[in-house]
């Protein structure tokens, strides 16, 4: 699946889950659902690691690390960032080759 279909997915699945928790998803709230989702993988961490109270979970974790993800998604949508374009200017571009500005001495 790629970045686009998985973001029209995830955005129909917040659509279902808004309607039925009748729920007004504006950028605000995307980002701080996502801040809470963040704080809700930490804690797995945590968990796993040994540094909390708690059963460890690795399932949870990759639960919590999929709810990041998707609320990241939905905040993008509302923000209107397109992703691909943003990863390839941030991160994808150091694996292109690098051209030597030729400097004149």
């Amino acid at each position: 699946m790629n970045l686009k279909n998985l973001t029209a997915s995830v955005l129909r699945i917040s659509d279902i889950y808004a309607a039925e928790h009748r729920i007004d998803r504006d950028r605000d709230w995307a980002l701080l659902k996502l801040q809470e989702e963040l704080g809700e993988l930490t804690a797995e961490h945590l968990r796993l690691t040994g540094r909390a109270r708690g059963t460890p979970d690795a399932q949870a974790l990759g639960d919590e690390a999929a709810d990041v993800l998707g609320m990241l998604l939905i905040y993008c949508a509302g923000a209107g960032i397109d992703l691909d374009q943003a990863m390839q200017r941030k991160w994808l571009n150091w694996l292109e080759p690098q051209t030597e500005v030729a400097t004149a001495t």
